[in-house]
């Protein structure tokens, strides 16, 4: 009793629902039920059957019909009296949607009723939305979006849209479509009706399409057509193969990805006979000064554009004696362009804050012969000989130059803390901008300013890439080297070159300074990824700067003081942090025995510490030599303070590290003791 009345209420809530409940399988019998004032009507009629074929019959009231008619606030139960109704009937669903009279219920349209409810025949869901002359339709497309179809083609999977406008009390076909293309939104005014065509083995359960509502758009419609990146589109005038209606305007709207370029072909043409007025195809294309470009449909259309644009077929009054046709089926094809002057670039430093890009030539000898002209452009329209970008800002430049090697870049950025509590431990990438690596320019010169609070705040630099500092006897041969210098105003002092490939794990200075990526070939874009360095906040250090390094086992570290060609400034303090593994030994080696100094006032030592111990050595580097080649256990500190030294006498210092297994340095020693 308690499964009879579980029934009835399933029952119930279908009809309610708007449902077509399907029953159990066995039973071959299927009940469809609408409600009143659905708007909603449901025709199952005879389809194409092969032949030969048995006769096959609707089973409805006990009677035998070959089609059956379910409008809204009808209830019908059939069943079919053989075992594939797919081969002899359809079933079709129409809905009006009337915005004449009243709001249009706008919004995701859904499949009602549910094909998972529906027998199982091929299906067509139908929808006439019927609206006034000044109101605009939009018809939206989930992804994978649309494909346009000329006659005689079918879609892969039998599942085919069909969309129609109308002039007046004259319909117009926009086309038919497949899945998995480009098109994404239909706009049309008057009404429009969709029909979506299901096999009877597709398990689709959702239309794909929602229904917007927009002003008028003053024309029969507008596509848009949006390309994710390279690819091709066929799209068709209303009607095709068919004329174009007369006098109207149709226009594409096509969304391309900055980096690639489009190209239109007239694959099909048609022109009327006009007697007012003359056929034409216009062209918004962005960056032209003559908008619209207006081209016959006989001309070569345009090709290698960047950007979105637009495109209009405009008919024309047609002689009513020989009226002739119109009709337009095109191909755009997007892809990555073949010319380099012809791109447009996106420089897109919205995001970025105290930035400048600067593009412009590079240094050149003078020569009397006559050299071409070398442009950047911005927008496609103000060019110059060099350009500087501001943060802040979407910017589309291009170049007219007939050798991209004559200029290079530079750019700047400042990177700056006021308030020591805000900013205290938090960090910052110091990376290219991808936007910037993309131009066909040679990057020369990317400088980020760091600035902190004077007596607050210190920084630490930790590369991607453990780095090596560029010495006369181990030189970077990288594409690209970082330059540390002080920012400070009126100090003179740079911490040196440095590139990926080395044992400086952290660089940490005092105060302002700058790092400036410098590259030296074009394979930079290759080494990109290698590039990357992490700057911090840190509390506030006395000395100038503090080398955090981890020898190699295999190579010796050349290690160099800052300043090394005009010598450490006076009164300033550097120290290196030597990291010694504990199966290894560190050999200490410095390269000249004095350092030169010669102090005018104050004294210039060096500290050599055991960390674990806290042993120390110091050195006086104006009177003593420097200590000879040592081994070290543990790791340790090198520390030089400088004095103020007299004019030319200045403080340099030079060593190298090398670590040596500990089994090594013990069989070395036992082979002295013994000789």
């Amino acid at each position: 009793m308690a499964g009879q009345n579980c029934g009835v209420t399933i029952a119930l809530l279908g009809v309610l629902l708007l449902g077509a409940v399907r029953l159990l399988r066995g039973a071959e019998a299927s009940e469809i039920a609408l409600p009143h004032g659905s708007s909603i009507m449901v025709f199952i009629k005879p389809g194409t059957p092969p032949l030969p074929v048995k006769p096959c019959y609707i089973i409805s009231s006990k009677r035998h019909k070959t089609s059956l008619t379910i409008k809204p606030g009808e209830k019908e139960v059939f069943s079919f009296s053989c075992h594939d109704p797919e081969n002899h009937f359809v079933v079709e669903i129409q809905k009006n949607i009337d915005c004449m009279s009243g709001p249009c219920p706008f919004g995701e349209v859904q499949l009602q009723p549910s094909t998972s409810a529906l027998p199982t025949l091929n299906r067509t869901f139908i929808w006439e939305v019927k609206a006034h002359k000044s109101i605009g339709l939009e018809l939206q497309f989930a992804i994978p979006r649309l494909r346009q179809i000329g006659p005689g083609e079918s879609c892969p999977d039998g599942v085919t849209h069909s969309i129609s406008g109308r002039i007046d009390a004259t319909a117009v076909k926009i086309g038919t479509f497949c899945s998995n293309g480009t098109v994404s939104r239909i706009k049309m005014q008057e009404g429009v009706k969709m029909a979506l065509n299901l096999p009877w083995f597709h398990n689709r359960n959702v239309s794909g399409f929602s229904i917007a509502n927009r002003s008028s758009i003053k024309r029969l419609c507008i596509i848009e057509s949006v390309f994710e990146g390279e690819g091709s589109a066929t799209l068709m005038s209303a009607n095709y193969p068919d004329g174009f209606p007369e006098d109207e305007l149709m226009t594409w709207q096509f969304v391309i990805p900055a980096h690639l370029r489009a190209s239109v072909s007239f694959l099909h043409f048609n022109v009327s006979n006009c007697e007012k007025k003359e056929e034409r195809v216009e062209y918004y294309i962005p960056g032209s000064t003559t908008n619209p470009e207006v081209f016959r449909l006989e001309d070569k259309q345009p090709g290698n554009m960047a950007g979105n644009f637009n495109l209009s077929l405009q008919g024309c009054d047609q002689d009513a004696q020989n009226p002739g046709i119109l009709r337009l089926q095109f191909q755009v094809l997007v892809q990555h362009p073949q010319n380099e002057s012809n791109k447009i670039y996106l420089v897109d430093l919205s995001n970025e804050q105290a930035m400048s890009l600067t593009i412009e030539p590079r240094p050149i000898k003078l020569s009397r012969k006559f050299v071409p002209g070398c442009f950047v452009c911005l927008d496609s329209r103000t060019c110059s000989t060099n350009l500087t970008l501001t943060s802040g800002s979407k910017h589309k430049i291009s170049f007219l130059c007939d050798n991209l090697t004559r200029l290079w870049m530079n750019a700047e950025k400042t990177i700056s803390c006021m308030d020591h509590r805000y900013c205290h431990r938090r960090s910052h990438s110091l990376q290219v901008p991808g936007d910037i690596l993309q131009l066909p320019v040679q990057l020369h010169d990317f400088s980020w300013k760091l600035l902190v609070p004077k007596d607050r705040l210190s920084l630490a630099l930790v590369p991607a890439q453990k780095l090596q500092q560029h010495t006369q006897e181990k030189v970077c041969n990288t594409s690209f080297s970082y330059l540390v210098a002080s920012a400070v105003p009126g100090q003179e002092l740079y911490f040196g070159f440095f590139c990926p490939g080395g044992s400086i794990e952290q660089i940490q200075v005092k105060q302002n300074i700058s790092v400036t990526l410098r590259t030296f070939a074009p394979s930079f874009r290759q080494e990109a990824t290698r590039q990357g360095l992490t700057v911090s906040f840190i509390p506030f250090f006395k000395e100038e700067g503090i080398f955090t390094v981890t020898p190699d086992t295999k190579n010796k570290v050349y290690l160099r003081s800052p300043n090394w060609d005009r010598g450490l400034p006076s009164l300033t303090s550097v120290s290196w942090n030597i990291s010694v593994p504990s199966n290894q030994v560190a050999y200490l080696t410095f390269l000249k025995e004095r350092t030169g100094v010669v102090c005018q006032t104050g004294r210039a030592f060096m500290i050599i510490q055991e960390q674990r111990s806290k042993a120390e050595e110091i050195f006086s580097l104006e009177d003593e030599v420097l200590p000879k080649p040592s081994f070290h256990h543990h790791s340790f500190w090198v520390n030089i303070s400088n004095c103020s030294p007299v004019s030319g006498k200045q403080l340099d210092l030079f060593f190298w590290v090398l670590l040596t297994p500990r089994t090594m340095v013990g069989k070395r020693r036992k082979t002295k003791a013994h000789l």
